[in-house]
């Protein structure tokens, strides 16, 4: 059974910076509570704090933490660590970082409770199976014995669940645990991890951006900005009239989707990309087909000034599309044309003038900036190399990029390490712009961002199709950005293109049942739509719902 937790005047700090300021609230057995905001507003920094861990570089400050009758803060080291993944569990965002990927799933999960002598070996194998059972896992007696690539994100994210029930904590921590899975899979975990909450009894903490979601799982609210709370109510009340000016901005930026795009439509004439009977995928190619596939006759145009948006799942090939359209992966038979010009198929066969005109702007923007170089050197690189700009002329271009992604220019003589994953997102999108491209290719570019930064990045790339003209092809499994920004939608799955569907034809249909289901499974801004959606589908039946958290 779960444990009351409460939280009062929590003050996190890093050197002389407040980080989390006079942070309280308290939840009930059985209960969750969603902690949301921007990046940066200090969610993940006060659940961590809830196991009394602080993040390097900063130190718990001041305040008090109960679970049960446990005073968390007031703990010795050794305390808070039989605390750790005995009492208190956390579930991460990203699963796959958080395995082994050299030990078998099953030695892992039993981990926790063999390491806190709550079961012998046998018996915690046996609780991993049921616990297995309990979250849908396909093949529940045998899939602890695959090893963590061997399994989806979406039952990796289960296993996590798996091994954080594995001790029976009072509480749970869940810290963004379907950011980065498709509406599909996100429908089996939130279930899966729903039920587990109540039929457990557990007390939890939901950390997430995504209003939807926490309309499915929270009992309570608490919203933070600049690590202040700005608002703590029952969801209900917080969704209907919420009482801060930032709470409703969050919903104005959730419902972004509801929004036509505000673009003019796309010029008339030939294909600026025309993709015809593209295949492709890894290992060594035989006979026009590689060992292993990925893509298989994929057919699409893309007109100048036009943005298509490119959905599905998981695994559907969105993304390795992209990288062939990039010159990033050889496609293995079919044709890629340019502004009716044969592109080659790998980067090294490319001009110069060619790389320029086609650009990628990546997903996780941590990754994609060197954190070594300052904003302006990233900047000057391709201002330098495409188009030969002396050093005053590409500190003066620079300038004008940071100020069309609405930055400052004083950004530009810092690095990338202390920006916020929506500043370095825009820095992404600028350095794609220096070349000035005709052709921008999007991948997952919003996935990773709270609502309100996501929401100012696609009216970004909305104002630049007005200003620069340029044409996107925008990779994503979040349909309210694909319709926010998209002229038409290409649908794939297990890569090949199913449908293509235009903007006007957006609400009307039917249209292919994958494109219905990938609709019906888009999170709804309203308590109760998990609960319809898994009726609808014969998987669940309509959950009890109330507000008795205090």
């Amino acid at each position: 059974m779960g444990a009351r937790i409460e939280v009062e005047g929590l003050r996190i700090a890093a050197g002389a910076n407040v980080l989390v300021h006079d942070v309280g609230f308290i939840v009930e057995p059985g209960q969750v509570l969603a902690l949301i905001g921007e990046s940066g507003s200090g969610k993940t920094t006060i659940a961590l704090a809830l196991m009394g861990y602080a993040r390097r570089g900063c130190r718990i400050a001041g305040g008090r933490v109960r679970i049960g009758d446990t005073d968390v803060l007031a703990l010795p080291e050794s305390g808070k660590r039989a605390l750790r993944g005995r009492r208190v569990a956390y579930i991460a965002q990203s699963a796959a970082a958080s395995f082994n990927p050299s030990r078998r799933i099953i030695d892992q999960v039993v981990e926790p409770a063999l390491l806190h002598g709550v079961l012998a070996r046998d018996a915690a194998e046996r609780k991993a199976i049921e616990l297995f059972r309990e979250l849908a896992l396909p093949n529940p007696e045998t899939i602890g014995q695959r090893y963590p690539h061997e399994v989806s994100g979406g039952q990796l994210q289960r296993v996590m669940a798996a091994m954080a029930l594995i001790a029976d904590p009072d509480v749970v921590i869940f810290d963004e645990p379907t950011t980065a899975l498709d509406v599909t899979t996100q429908i089996e975990v939130l279930a899966a991890f729903r039920r587990v909450v109540r039929e457990r009894g557990v007390s939890a903490i939901y950390v997430s951006h995504d209003l939807a979601v926490v309309a499915q799982m929270a009992d309570r609210i608490l919203v933070l900005r600049h690590g202040r709370m700005r608002e703590c109510a029952g969801t209900a009340q917080v969704l209907a009239t919420p009482a801060d000016e930032y709470t409703r901005s969050l919903l104005d930026a959730a419902r972004i989707g509801e929004r036509p795009p505000d673009v003019p439509p796309p010029t008339a004439g030939k294909a600026l990309l025309e993709v015809s009977a593209l295949s492709a995928g890894y290992g060594r190619v035989r006979d026009g087909k590689p060992e292993i596939p990925v893509l298989a006759d994929v057919d699409f145009k893309l007109y100048r000034g036009q943005a298509i948006g490119v959905i599905g799942e998981s695994g559907s090939g969105k993304s390795t599309l992209a990288r062939c359209i990039a010159g990033l992966i050889e496609p293995a038979s079919g044709e890629v044309r340019f502004d009716g010009q044969t592109l080659p198929g790998t980067l090294a066969k490319r001009d110069r003038e060619t790389l320029r005109r086609v650009q990628i702007v990546f997903q996780h923007a941590d990754t994609a900036l060197n954190p070594s170089h300052t904003v302006g050197r990233i900047l000057e690189r391709p201002l330098a190399f495409f188009h030969g700009m002396d050093a005053a002329a590409r500190r003066r271009r620079v300038a004008e990029l940071l100020d069309l992604v609405k930055l400052p220019s004083a950004l530009a003589e810092r690095t990338s390490v202390g920006l916020s994953g929506g500043q370095k997102q825009r820095i992404n999108l600028a350095r794609a712009l220096a070349a000035q491209p005709d052709l921008i290719l999007c991948d997952e570019v919003t996935s990773a961002l709270d609502p309100v930064v996501a929401a100012a990045i696609l009216d970004l790339i909305a104002e630049l199709r007005r200003e620069v003209n340029a044409s996107y092809l925008f990779i994503s499994h979040d349909m309210h950005s694909v319709r926010a920004v998209c002229d038409g939608i290409v649908v794939m799955r297990h890569g090949r293109k199913l449908a293509q569907i235009a903007r006007e034809d957006y609400a009307r249909g039917p249209h292919h049942p994958y494109y219905e289901q990938l609709a019906r499974s888009v999170p709804e801004l309203r308590i109760g739509w998990l609960d319809d959606v898994l009726v609808a589908s014969g998987r669940g039946t309509p959950a009890p719902t109330g507000e008795t958290a205090t």
